[in-house]
């Protein structure tokens, strides 16, 4: 049951004929590790940084934004470390399903990537006076939550952390992809500037394509859990 719910979340990102065997495959077996890396991409990636870093360092100079981007990616480690082992005690405390979190996770990302998908079809807000002054506290808020860690990535960190558990070699994976990850977004943050002012479009047209993804990998994961839960019978 518990590879059914990992292979229910790497299943947009995962090739259409991936069965779903009923073994006890490790993590790396069960689902490539390229697969996992892709949605944690989708989740707690950097293309969502970019923006927001622009926003709220401008004016800044470059020393002051390399602070702020070290200790937001610090903040984040820390933080997924922190969910997936808190989490995996409470799930058992409480005795939580896998597939019970692995549905408030896709319900959360369905509803968060949906309104931001809406949001591009609004009027743009006229400014609201002078941006805040920069400041090293912003690395807690909003950089490393809720941009960076997600509600639905601490859903998708808990539930690998518990699929991996008493595997060291999986567990040595997936802290790898995650650290890769972090280092994409701590990357993002240090070129934000450059990256926006020349692929500001083609950045605008990725993050329509990424909305639609996350709002699809939502709902796919919802039908997902509901399905492994015995409501329905999905056929894809």
């Amino acid at each position: 049951m518990k590879l059914r719910v990992l292979l229910l979340l790497a299943l947009l990102v995962a090739a259409p004929g991936l069965a779903l065997a009923e073994t006890t495959a490790t993590l790396q077996h069960a689902v490539p590790a390229k697969k996992i890396f892709a949605l944690l991409f989708l989740m707690i990636g950097p293309m969502k940084i970019i923006g927001p870093f622009v926003m709220l360092t401008r004016g800044a100079d470059a020393t002051f934004r390399r602070q702020l981007a070290t200790r937001a990616i610090l903040f984040s480690g820390a933080a997924l470390a922190i969910a997936g082992l808190l989490g995996q005690r409470m799930l058992q405390n409480f005795n939580i399903p896998l597939q019970v979190l692995a549905l408030t996770g896709g319900l959360v990302l369905f509803l968060v990537a949906l309104q931001t998908v809406l949001e591009q079809f609004k009027r743009p807000d006229p400014p609201r006076g002078d941006a805040p002054k920069p400041d090293l506290a912003m690395a807690i808020n909003p950089l490393a939550f809720p941009t960076i860690v997600t509600p639905y990535g601490i859903a998708a960190m808990i539930i690998f952390v518990c699929l991996v558990e008493g595997d060291p070699a999986a567990q040595l994976t997936i802290a790898g992809l995650v650290g890769t990850i972090l280092f994409m977004n701590w990357l993002a943050m240090l070129y934000a500037h450059v990256i926006l002012k020349y692929a500001g479009t083609a950045l605008q047209v990725f993050a329509v394509v990424l909305g639609v993804t996350q709002v699809a990998l939502g709902l796919m994961i919802i039908l997902q859990s509901l399905s492994s839960i015995g409501l329905f019978t999905l056929r894809v």
